[in-house]
């Protein structure tokens, strides 16, 4: 494949996933002219495209497709729950035609299912009719002024000017005159360099986007679009010199809005941005280690510039940071299909609710999210939201609720799943944890661990195998991604009124503020921002060996912990202890350790697979003397003090 064809793919897959979320939008607002018109241009585009860079059979299946969105445009039709099950199985064939590559030189084989679609598309347009749709006014004309120069080496790269021409003669009446004047000699002309330019004059009634959307794969050319006015039908009689000025004046009216618009954005493929981020912790490592060895040597120039290097490694570590940062929107816009189709699957009415898209949260969490949410909203559909019958019997709307939200809470980002369904159903889960062995039938347990026994892997309180569920994998699925990211996940569930699962996730993977502390000589790192306070362990605690402890903090009492008797450290003999005081979420806990070094960039390395299950600790680092230093897990160690010592936090 060339660049080219890859860098199509890529724009054909973001431009899919904008389908989908345009049909689901249209589904509920069928006569919204904008959202017609942005699938129609969709559709355009993709099929002029898909022609320039081989992918034939995509783009004659498309213009079928297209077709009945150009039918709806000019009034003919109206948007229909046949057409938008249509367009969305249309959408997903185009997903697959585009994953298979370009066709072949031979041309494609034929394909049963693009036929039988195609089949469908046209019995489709052939009951669209002028009565089904109110009468609109038609549009008016307009005019356009196109000089298109494309650059020297644009035909090495795939792009056929005279596709791009055809698809221009599609939006109208066009009159083109090619210009030569860069052509050299015949001695000096390269037959694969492309000297050629051409000028258009287009009527048309599409808009100045319709255009654009030709022109989208030939942005390194030099292209001017200038709109000359209405077009009365009658030939226009405009002066070459009143012409010459409008279009000069719009030209450099547009031209600050285009340099802006090029230079908006870069795309560039992530496997770079992860080799960035590697070597800015390398270089974070490096400057702890420069800060050391200024601290030891003590000389006010070395320390002035270890400072000043400090400044900019943290400036830059934000700006690389925010770099991997993107919106969570683009992982909920995916469910709104999910939840569409799996709804209709199961013969219930659910709609989906989505807040706090634009937390961002980073590139590698947002890559990992699908599949737990996918495994989250399937055991929601069909666990527990109820049947319509048994959802009128206990009073519930028709329509169960589905909702996302996502929020940022210190240094974690909170995504949560909130169904208003039946509930879990506390006996049934019981009953099955027992037959399978995994508590005794006269076990206590509380009620978050017993919800949390639907992780298990192969724990399902299914009582037939289906499509959707039955099998025991989803729940355990989820926890092994969620671990994976050094996130946790919690369940509540209120019986009758539904169930919420929250992830709890690290905003970034890879590099975050830390307090350093140690604890019997041993370096340990808390998350900055889980600390709240620092303060001395008082004399009359310091006898405490272990068991339950609560410190009296400014009217409140904060249980508190001896952290070298979590890990199994020998007491040292300290007499200046200090306790650490941290909150997740409004439970806080004290942490007791010898000493507060102070606070230090962290670089997050991944801990071996010997070591991942150890309670408490999420990660390592590397400090500047060349150490290493566990990552805690503040979360996770508020659990077991609260599961040890049953103190409510």
């Amino acid at each position: 494949m060339t660049p080219a064809t890859q860098s199509f793919i890529q724009e054909a897959t973001e431009i899919l996933e904008g389908l989908d979320v345009t049909l689901l939008e249209l589904e509920a607002h069928p006569t919204d002219t904008a959202r017609i018109d942005a699938v129609f241009r969709a559709l355009h585009t993709l099929k002029g495209s898909g022609a320039m860079f081989g992918f034939t059979a995509l783009s004659k299946f498309l213009h079928h497709f297209e077709n009945a969105f150009d039918r709806i445009r000019s009034g003919d039709g109206v948007v229909s729950a046949d057409l938008i099950q249509l367009s969305l199985a249309s959408r997903d064939h185009m997903e697959r035609m585009i994953a298979r590559g370009p066709d072949p030189e031979a041309g494609s084989p034929p394909d049963a299912e693009t036929d039988a679609l195609v089949e469908k598309i046209r019995q489709l347009v052939e009951k669209m009719h002028a009565g089904d749709a109110a009468a609109a006014p038609a549009p008016a004309g307009r005019r356009f002024i196109i000089d298109f120069k494309p650059a020297p080496d644009s035909m090495r790269h795939g792009l056929r000017p005279d596709l791009l021409l055809a698809e221009l003669a599609e939006l109208g009446t066009v009159e083109i005159t090619c210009l030569g004047d860069d052509v050299p000699a015949l001695e000096d002309l390269d037959p694969a360099a492309c000297r050629l330019a051409w000028h258009i004059e287009l009527h048309t009634t599409a808009g100045r986007d319709a255009i654009e959307d030709v022109f989208i794969f030939a942005s390194d050319g030099d292209l001017e679009i200038t709109e000359l006015g209405a077009d009365t039908g009658a030939e226009a009689e405009i002066a070459p010199a009143k012409a010459a000025e409008v279009a000069a004046k719009t030209e450099a009216a547009q031209a600050p809005e285009q340099a802006m618009a090029k230079s908006a954005s870069v795309r560039v493929q992530s496997h770079r941005l992860d080799e960035l981020m590697d070597q800015l912790g390398e270089l974070v490592i490096a400057q702890a280690r420069l800060n050391r060895i200024s601290t030891d040597v003590q000389d006010s120039t070395l320390s002035g510039v270890a400072e000043e290097i400090e400044r900019l490694v943290t400036g830059l570590r934000d700006a690389t940071l925010s770099i991997r940062m993107l919106p969570i929107e683009l992982v909920f816009g995916k469910f709104r299909r999910v939840v569409r189709d799996l709804s209709g699957e199961l013969g219930k009415q659910v709609r989906l609710d989505t807040r706090g898209g634009e937390t961002e949260v980073d590139k590698n969490v947002i890559d990992s999210l699908t599949e737990p949410l996918v495994h989250i909203i399937r055991n929601a559909i069909d666990h527990g939201i109820e049947s319509p019958q048994e959802r009128a019997a206990r009073g519930k709307p028709e329509h169960a609720l589905v909702r996302m939200q996502a929020r940022q809470s210190g240094g974690e980002v909170l995504i949560s799943v909130t169904d208003d369904g039946a509930g879990l159903d506390a006996e049934a889960i019981r009953a099955r944890a027992v037959e399978r062995g995994l508590i005794a039938a006269e076990q206590e347990i509380s009620e978050d661990q017993l919800y949390n026994l639907i992780f298990e892997p192969g724990f399902s309180t299914a009582k037939s195998l289906s499509s959707v569920s039955g099998r025991g994998v989803g729940m355990d699925a989820v926890r092994r991604v969620i671990e994976d990211l050094r996130g946790v996940v919690e369940v509540k569930s209120r019986p009758g009124f539904g169930t919420q699962v929250t992830l709890r996730l690290p905003l970034t993977l890879a590099i975050i503020d830390g307090l350093l502390v140690k604890v019997a000589g041993v370096p340990f790192v808390l998350p900055l921002s889980s600390v709240e306070e620092c303060v001395d362990l008082p004399a009359d605690e310091k006898a405490r060996e272990s068991g339950r402890a609560l410190l009296h903090i400014r009217d409140q009492l904060v249980p508190y912990v001896y952290l070298d008797t979590v890990f199994g450290f020998e007491r040292q003999p300290e007499d200046d202890r200090r306790i650490v005081v941290s909150s997740i979420e409004g439970k806080r806990m004290g942490l007791v350790v010898d000493e507060v070094v102070g606070q230090h960039q962290t670089v997050i390395k991944p801990l071996s697979i010997y070591h991942r299950g150890i309670e408490g600790l999420s990660g390592s680092t590397i400090l500047g003397d060349g150490s290493v230093a566990m990552i805690l897990d503040v979360n996770a160690l508020i659990k077991r003090a609260q599961a040890a010592h049953r103190v409510a936090a």
